[in-house]
C-alpha cells in the first residue's frame, strides 16, 4: 500500500496542474422525456465519441458543454427500461426534446460479458442485468443478496451481512468460485479470498447497475472466474450529481443509513463522496442436530446418554474412555471404548453482547477530463463490518475490513488500473476455537484440573456409583450425564466471562481463538481496444496481482517477513460480424502465470446469430475453459487446532501414513501437492422478445470440473516426510475424480402495461452422480436442482412497487464445519415506494421473508428469516 500512495500522489498532482485545454465550446441542452410525455429523471446523456456526460434531474433535463469546431456532434441519450436514441445536432442547441420509447431488456448494454460495451442481445454468455432502480427494490439487509430473485442465481447466507453468489452449483458461504468487482477493482479479501457479500463492496446509493455473468469467465477474467463473475458499477459524479439520503428503520432494530452527494466544478473535475451505516440484531445458528460422522466420526446420535457433537454447539468436547485413562479411582470398564461429550455452548451463548450485525463504508471519489477522450480518476473504498463467517468453524468476524486505494486512466478504447487492498481481522474469532479452550481451561486461577478433566472424571465416577447401586448400564449412562453436565461452567458466572474475554483477545495458536491477519493485494490490468473497420475488432489486456501475507506467524506461515505471492496473466479477443451484422463470432483466450502452479490457458469460442426485422431473436452458443487457484490459505496454511495441524501444500506434498480406521490399520500414503481447479462449460440459448413486451431468456449448459480442491487428514512430520515424531495433519490437495453436471435456466418478463410486470424464472442444476465411482466422495455441490421465482413490479404515477416469491428445493449441503440436508426454503419478498416530488422525497416500505417462511441456505447456518421496514429516500439532482 505504501508504494501506491506516491504513485496516487503524482497523479493526483498532474491531474490538478493541467490547465484546462482552451476550446470553442457551446451548450447542448434540452429535456428527455417517455412516449406518455412525461420527463425521465436519471436518464444518461453522452456526446458520442467522448467521456463528457451527464444525467437530467428530475424535471428531466439535462445540460452539458459540447465542442462543434470540428462539426457537429451525436449525444446518445439512454434510461434503463427504454430504447437508447442518438440524436445528430449540428450547432448548439439549448432547446432539444429527446422522446424514449418503451423498450425490452434486450436493449439493455452490458459491459461484463465481453469487457466492451455490447447490447444484451448480442451477449455470447448468459448475463443478468440489474439497474439502479431494480437495486433499491432489493430486500434488505445485503443488495446482493436479493440478486436471488433472477434466474440461476444462488445465494448462500450464513449472517446477516455474510452472503455469498454462486451460479450453475457448487455453492458455499466462501464464494471461492466467483470474482466480485466493484467498477472492475476486486474486493476480496486478501488473506480469506472471501467476498462477503457487499460488505467490502459499494452502498446502494452509488450503485449504477449489476451485471452477473454465468459459468465459467477466466478467459477474460483470469483465476477463480470460474462460476461466475458478479460486477458492481458505480455511478459517474460527472453523470448523476446531486445529493441523495436514505434512511431505514424496522425489525431486529434494523437501521440503514446511506448518503451520497455528488457535485462537478466546471467541465472537467468532478466528486462524490459516498457513505453507509448498517446495523441490526443479526441471524445465529441454532442447528443442534447430531454432527456428521463424515465432521465428528466417533459421533454419537441426537439425545444419547454420552452427549453427542451438535451442529451449533461448541466446545461439545469428546473423550474415548480407554484403560491407559487414569481416573481417581480406576475407570469404569464398561466405559471402555465409549465416546462421551460435554453438552458444550450455543452460539447465542458465546457471541453474548457481540451480536449486532454492522457494516459501515465510506468511498470519495474524484474523477478529472484532462481531455474530452481521457479521464482520470483516484478513490478509496473504506470497510469495516460484523457478521459470521462459516468455513472449516464458523467465525465471528468483528470489526473486519478492508482498505482499498485505486487509480484509473480511462480512455474512449483503453484504459490502465491499479489499486492496493489491505484486510484488518481486528477482533475476529473463531467460535468452534472459543468454546474448547474455555472447556480446556484450568477450574481456577492456577488449579491444576480443567474443566473438561472435571467433567469426564467426574462422569465416570457417576456411572460407577449408579452401576454400584444397581443401575443398568443405560440407566447409570443416563445418570452419568446429568451428574456430569451440572460440572460445566455455567455462562453467567464471572469465571465464564474473564475466560471468554481473554481467549477472544488471545491470537496465540492453541490457546486462543482471535484471528487477526492483515495481508496486501497490489494489483494492476491494462486493456486496449483496437477497431478494424466497422465489423472486427481486437481486445488486448493484461494483470499482474501480487499477495503479501501477514499474521505474525499465528495464521500463515510467515514466522520472520509477509509471504510473498504473485498471479501474471495475458488475454486477447478477437471479434467479428458479417452477414450484414447479424452473425457475431468471438474467440478468447489468456494465459496465466503463477508462483506455485503451472501455467494455465484458458479459451473461450462463441456465436450469436441474430433473426427477425428488428432482430428481436438472438441465439447463442459457447465453449469455455475456466481454472480455480487454490486460496491463500490452503497454500499457506498453518494454523494448530490442538488434535490436528492445518498446513499449507505448495511444496513437495507429504509422505505420511493413513488415519487408522476400527481394525484397519495404517498405510503409507503420498499426498501430491496442489494445483488448479479446472472447468469446461458447454452452452447454447437464446434471448427474445415477442410484440415488444414478452420476453425470454433461455439457457442450457454442460460442465465438467476436474482436480476439485479438498482437505485430506493423515499421520506425518510437519517437514513432509513419514518419520517420528507424527502427529494429525490436515493439507489441501487435488481429488482424482472428474464430477459432471447439467441444467439450464429459464426467464420471462411480461409488459402488462407501465404499472404491471409480470416475471417468472425456473433453474435447474443436475449433478451426475453416476460417473463418481466412490460413493463416499464429496462433491460439495450445495445446489438446489429445482428453484423458481414469481414476481410483479410496476409504476403508476408517483407510486412504484415490486413483490417476489422464491422457493428452492431441499438438498445436501456440504461445509468442512457441517454436513447435511437443507429442507425446502422459501421468502417472499415486497417494497412499495411513493414519491413526494415537491420535496423530492420517496416514503418506502418493504421486507424480506415476509411470511416468515424456513428460510436457510447454509446447512450449519441461521434461518434467515423476515425483515420488515419503513424508510426515506431523499434524491435532489
Amino acid at each position: 500500500m505504501r508504494q501506491l500512495y506516491p504513485g496516487l500522489l503524482a497523479l493526483g498532482s498532474a491531474v490538478l496542474a493541467l490547465p484546462a485545454l482552451a476550446q470553442s465550446e457551446a451548450g447542448v441542452g434540452g429535456v428527455v422525456r417517455n412516449d406518455a410525455g412525461q420527463p425521465i429523471p436519471g436518464a444518461t446523456v453522452f456526446i458520442k465519441g467522448t467521456l463528457i456526460g451527464t444525467g437530467t434531474n428530475r424535471e428531466g433535463q439535462f445540460s452539458l458543454p459540447a465542442d462543434f469546431s470540428d462539426g457537429p456532434v451525436v449525444i446518445s441519450v439512454s434510461f434503463v427500461g427504454y430504447e437508447t436514441r442518438e440524436l445528430a445536432l449540428s450547432k448548439p442547441t439549448p432547446d432539444v426534446v429527446v422522446t424514449l420509447n418503451d423498450a425490452v431488456t434486450l436493449n439493455e448494454v452490458v459491459v461484463a460479458a465481453s469487457r466492451v460495451e455490447e447490447a444484451l442481445q448480442q451477449a455470447p454468455v448468459t448475463v443478468e442485468k440489474v439497474g439502479a432502480a431494480q437495486v433499491q427494490r432489493l430486500p434488505p439487509p445485503d443488495v446482493l443478496a436479493g440478486l436471488n430473485q433472477f434466474k440461476g442465481i444462488d445465494v448462500n447466507s450464513s449472517s446477516m451481512v455474510m452472503s455469498s453468489l454462486s451460479t450453475r452449483g457448487f455453492n458455499s458461504p466462501k464464494s471461492e468460485r466467483v470474482i466480485q468487482l466493484v467498477d472492475y477493482f476486486d474486493t476480496q479479501s486478501p488473506s480469506l479470498n472471501i467476498n462477503s457479500g457487499n460488505l467490502t463492496g459499494i452502498p446502494e446509493l452509488d450503485i449504477a447497475s449489476i451485471e452477473v455473468i454465468h459459468g465459467p469467465a477466466s478467459a477474460l477474467y483470469g483465476a477463480n472466474a470460474f462460476n461466475g463473475v458478479v460486477l458492481l458499477n458505480s455511478k459517474d459524479p460527472f453523470v448523476t450529481e446531486g445529493f441523495s439520503a436514505r434512511v431505514r428503520g424496522g425489525q431486529r432494530s434494523y437501521f440503514d443509513g446511506q448518503v451520497r452527494y455528488a457535485h462537478t466544478i466546471g467541465k472537467r473535475f468532478a466528486f462524490k463522496v459516498v457513505g453507509s451505516y448498517l446495523t441490526a440484531d443479526d441471524w445465529l445458528a441454532s442447528n443442534y442436530s447430531a454432527a456428521s460422522t463424515r465432521v465428528t466420526p466417533n459421533n454419537n446420535a441426537a439425545g444419547s446418554p454420552q452427549g453427542y457433537d451438535a451442529v451449533n454447539r461448541y466446545g461439545d468436547v469428546s473423550n474415548t474412555f480407554n484403560p491407559a485413562q487414569q481416573f481417581p479411582g480406576g475407570t469404569a470398564t464398561e466405559l471402555y471404548g465409549k465416546t462421551v461429550f460435554m453438552p458444550g455452548f450455543t452460539e447465542q451463548t458465546l457471541i453474548a453482547g457481540d451480536d449486532k450485525a454492522k457494516a459501515f463504508k465510506v468511498v470519495p471519489t474524484i474523477s478529472y477530463l484532462l481531455t474530452d477522450k481521457l479521464k482520470a480518476t483516484v478513490a478509496a473504498s473504506i470497510n469495516r463490518g460484523t457478521a459470521t463467517y462459516q468455513s472449516s468453524s464458523r467465525y465471528r468476524l468483528r470489526d473486519f475490513g478492508t482498505n482499498q486505494y485505486r487509480g484509473e486512466l480511462r480512455g474512449e478504447r483503453w484504459f490502465l488500473r491499479g489499486s492496493s487492498t489491505q484486510d484488518f481481522g481486528n477482533n475476529s474469532y473463531d467460535l468452534g476455537f472459543l468454546g474448547s479452550f474455555i472447556q480446556n481451561s484450568p477450574v481456577a486461577a492456577g488449579a491444576p484440573a480443567t474443566y473438561a478433566q472435571q467433567f469426564f472424571g467426574t462422569y465416570n465416577n457417576a456411572f460407577k456409583q449408579a452401576r454400584n447401586g444397581g443401575a443398568t448400564v443405560d440407566q447409570a449412562l443416563a445418570t452419568a450425564q446429568s451428574v456430569a453436565n451440572a460440572t460445566q461452567l455455567d455462562p453467567s458466572s464471572a469465571r465464564f466471562g474473564e475466560l471468554r474475554s481473554a481467549i477472544i483477545k488471545d491470537s496465540r495458536p492453541g490457546l486462543g481463538a482471535r484471528l487477526n491477519p492483515s495481508s496486501l493485494l497490489n494489483e494492476g490490468n491494462a486493456q486496449y481496444d483496437f477497431r478494424f473497420g466497422e465489423s472486427t475488432s481486437l481486445i488486448v489486456g493484461a494483470s499482474y496481482r501480487k499477495f503479501r501475507l501477514g499474521s505474525n506467524g499465528e495464521f500463515f506461515s510467515d514466522d520472520n517477513q509477509r509471504i510473498q505471492n504473485h498471479e501474471v496473466g495475458g488475454y486477447t479477443q478477437l471479434t467479428h460480424q458479417l452477414l450484414d451484422d447479424r452473425l457475431k463470432l468471438a474467440l478468447a483466450v489468456r494465459v496465466d502465470g503463477f508462483k506455485n502452479f503451472d501455467p494455465a490457458v484458458s479459451p473461450r469460442a462463441s456465436a450469436v446469430y441474430s433473426l427477425g426485422a428488428n432482430r428481436q431473436h438472438s441465439f447463442r452458443a459457447s465453449y469455455g475453459r475456466a481454472f480455480r487457484s487454490p486460496t491463500q490459505l490452503d497454500q499457506y496454511v498453518r494454523l494448530d487446532v490442538g488434535p490436528v495441524l492445518l498446513l499449507g501444500n505448495v511444496g513437495s506434498g507429504f509422505d505420511g501414513l493413513t488415519l487408522p480406521s476400527g481394525t484397519t490399520p495404517s498405510s503409507p500414503i503420498h499426498v501430491d501437492p496442489l494445483q488448479l481447479e479446472r472447468l469446461s462449460t458447454y452452452e447454447v440459448g437464446y434471448r427474445g422478445t415477442l410484440s415488444n413486451k414478452l420476453y425470454i431468456d433461455l439457457n442450457y449448459y454442460r460442465s465438467q470440473y476436474n482436480d476439485f480442491i479438498g482437505a485430506q487428514r493423515f499421520l506425518g512430520n510437519p517437514n513432509g516426510t513419514a518419520t517420528a515424531p507424527l502427529r494429525v495433519l490436515q493439507v489441501w490437495t487435488n481429488a482424482d475424480q472428474e464430477v459432471h453436471t447439467q441444467g439450464g435456466s429459464a426467464g420471462v418478463n411480461y409488459n402488462v402495461a407501465k404499472p404491471l410486470t409480470l416475471s417468472a424464472n425456473y433453474s435447474l442444476n443436475v449433478l451426475d452422480r453416476s460417473r463418481i465411482k466412490d460413493a463416499n466422495f464429496q462433491t460439495f455441490f450445495n445446489t438446489p436442482k429445482h428453484k423458481y421465482n414469481v414476481g410483479a413490479s410496476g409504476t403508476a404515477g408517483q407510486l412504484s412497487y415490486s413483490a417476489n416469491y422464491r422457493w428452492a428445493q431441499g438438498h445436501l449441503y456440504e461445509t468442512p464445519f457441517a454436513v447435511g440436508e437443507l429442507s425446502n426454503y422459501s421468502s417472499l419478498d415486497a417494497y412499495v415506494g411513493y414519491t413526494i416530488p415537491r420535496l423530492a422525497t420517496t416514503v418506502q416500505a418493504g421486507g424480506a421473508n415476509l411470511l416468515n417462511s424456513n428460510n436457510v441456505q447454509v446447512y450449519g447456518g441461521p434461518n434467515i428469516g423476515r425483515l420488515a421496514y419503513l424508510g426515506l429516500l431523499v434524491d435532489i439532482k
